[in-house]
């Protein structure tokens, strides 16, 4: 609602006569009427009525005001605030979202300022990394103060404990939904918040530093019958939430990114004891073919996402694809890996009728698997392929004659030429986007005359040199900042002895990544977009 961090104390200069609601009336009837005769009668007209530096909204219900107020932008709002007395109290009454600068001497403002917003129901507390966060004497403050919190966001806030929060979590009962990144509180935290906080829905964890390999399981708790989303990103020991995963049986959505350790046992007691999940997002684990026909097991899913691992393969895939048969989105980054290919997609074009979308990056495909994905999938609206040495003309013609109900269609790095992009000019009859990124032998020209062929189309053409690609990194998938393990195959970078040493401690910390063959560990941090797959194409 356009709803941020506010000024504290109250406005300097209430008292001081306004002229924001005095009216220069014959501008007004100037600019309809010229006649100065027909302009004076209006004016004087006017003038009977209105009375100089009269609120105009002193006869709007309280109500109204703070609906106009819902429509106002973070700054504007605040400047709004400050006009008169009444409009400091509507906005402080009727504001529900707040997001607070939480450096650790705001405590002695905490007081003041929740007895102007005493309604907040979503509250954001951020600290960038120089200052000092808050504290659990703060913490404490807010959770007395705000009992009604339904939604709570942590980012930075490494002053926090475990007493802290385990003590807001008695407080703030009526919690919805938590995201925490950035904290130092660990196990001890979250089962106080499951255990307290039983209406949770949904749970966000990024790098919490207090989970280490000697952590307590985390979960079920009480909450593990309202929960609905769990989303893990950046963990060292993110397994110690497997209690809390199998045990949520109400959970539909499960995120999975960048979460060091082997989770193959975890995702296979999931497929043997809760197989309610819609919503699977898989990126940059250790899973095997062995998780992944685990998750085969949950026959309701509808959108499945496998962003760069490498163990995955043909087989898995297919497994999922012969029992999760409601299969509607569908995105894979084969990370060049090449363990993905036709034959995995074969069966999803077999099994899954309903797909409405797919992308496919970092891999291989051919017109063995396009074609019969487009004669099948007949709902399919939605398609992106980046990064693929075999899209070519061919291809690209094969979906131009088959995907008949194909809406938007993003081409990226893939070597076609102005002979596959005319195609389009006659095929897909329902196409309202295209766009086409780093493909050096399409040009302008036969863009424009794509464009004039077909008119309603949006064409977009982003010729520039390519780059190496990056799954996570492009147009389509998921935007995140974290680690990056590149596959660097045989080769071994010269590095100085200093550089070794620290090679030594990294593969120590992630050893798990010795057995895929990974010599290195680059860490690189992202943007965080989050453009959807819609949203871009």
């Amino acid at each position: 609602m356009g709803q941020s961090s506010s000024a504290f104390g109250a406005p300097t200069e209430f008292n001081r006569p306004s002229n924001r609601f005095n009216f220069r009336t014959s501008a007004i009837v100037s600019a309809f009427e010229p006649n100065e005769a027909v302009e004076a009668a209006a004016e004087a007209e006017l003038l009977e009525n209105v009375v100089v530096g009269r609120d105009c909204t002193a006869d709007l219900p309280d109500e109204c005001l703070a609906s106009i107020f819902h429509f106002l932008g973070s700054g504007d709002r605040k400047h709004c605030s400050l006009v008169c007395h009444r409009w400091f109290r509507v906005d402080g009454q009727n504001r529900h979202r707040l997001s607070v600068n939480a450096r650790s001497d705001i405590l002695s403002f905490l007081p003041s300022l929740f007895t102007r917003f005493d309604t907040v129901t979503k509250l954001a507390l951020r600290c960038d990394r120089k200052s000092i966060s808050i504290n659990d004497d703060a913490l404490m403050l807010i959770s007395i103060r705000c009992r009604s919190l339904t939604r709570l966001k942590l980012r930075g806030c490494r002053e926090l404990t475990d007493q802290g929060v385990a003590e807001f979590a008695k407080n703030c009962k009526g919690l919805k939904k938590l995201s925490a990144g950035s904290c130092m509180f660990g196990a001890r935290a979250m089962n106080a918040i499951l255990d307290h906080c039983t209406a949770l829905e949904e749970l966000s964890v990024k790098r919490l530093r207090g989970l280490n390999d000697s952590a307590d399981p985390i979960g079920p708790g009480a909450a593990a019958s309202s929960l609905k989303s769990i989303c893990l990103k950046e963990l060292i020991n993110g397994q110690c939430f497997g209690p809390l995963i199998v045990g949520s049986k109400k959970l539909r959505a499960l995120k999975l990114i960048r979460c060091l350790g082997e989770w193959d046992k975890v995702l296979n007691m999931l497929g043997n004891f809760n197989t309610g999940l819609i919503e699977i997002h898989l990126e940059r684990v250790q899973v095997s073919d062995v998780g992944l026909c685990a998750i085969s097991n949950c026959s309701k899913m509808e959108i499945l996402h496998i962003l760069k691992i490498p163990e995955c393969s043909n087989f898995g895939l297919t497994s999922v694809a012969e029992r999760c048969k409601l299969l509607r989105k569908l995105h894979i980054d084969g990370w060049r890996t090449n363990r993905i290919g036709d034959e995995g997609l074969m069966a999803i074009a077999k099994q899954c009728p309903n797909l409405q979308e797919l992308c496919l990056i970092g891999m291989n495909p051919t017109s063995l698997a396009l074609a019969p994905i487009a004669s099948n999938c007949v709902k399919l609206e939605r398609l992106a392929v980046c990064g693929s040495a075999t899209i070519g003309d061919a291809e690209i013609a094969c979906i131009a004659t088959k995907c008949l109900a194909l809406k938007k269609l993003c081409i990226k790095a893939c070597p076609i030429s102005d002979v596959g992009v005319e195609t389009l000019a006659w095929g897909c009859p329902n196409l309202v986007k295209v766009k086409v990124k780093k493909c050096r032998r399409v040009s302008s020209e036969i863009v424009d005359s794509l464009r004039e062929r077909r008119r309603s189309l949006v064409v977009i053409l982003d010729a520039c040199d390519i780059e190496p690609l990056d799954g996570s990194g492009s147009e389509i998938g998921v935007h995140e900042s974290g680690m990056e393990f590149p596959p660097i195959g045989n080769q071994v970078a010269n590095a100085s002895s200093s550089g070794n040493s620290r090679f030594a401690m990294l593969r120590t910390k992630f050893g798990f990544f010795a057995d895929w063959n990974f010599v290195a560990c680059t860490f690189r941090r992202w943007s965080n977009n989050d453009d959807s797959f819609s949203g871009d194409l």
